[in-house]
């Protein structure tokens, strides 16, 4: 049994099209500013070796 053709389909509104990738693609983030990042210092020298928990939960 041969396998069938596979469905070809034409793209006739090459701008539309592009304009709808683009909306598929586009993902929006937003961040609070005040958001602590690192975790605080523990007294030692060089960077904390855990995030902070927002930053875990982002």
């Amino acid at each position: 049994m041969s396998k069938p053709p596979p469905a070809r389909c034409r793209t006739t509104n090459w701008s539309d099209y592009n304009a709808a990738l683009r909306k598929r693609g586009s993902l929006l983030i937003w961040l609070d500013k005040d958001m602590t990042w690192l975790a605080p210092h523990e007294g030692r020298l060089g960077r904390p070796p855990v995030f902070s928990d927002a930053a875990i939960q982002f």
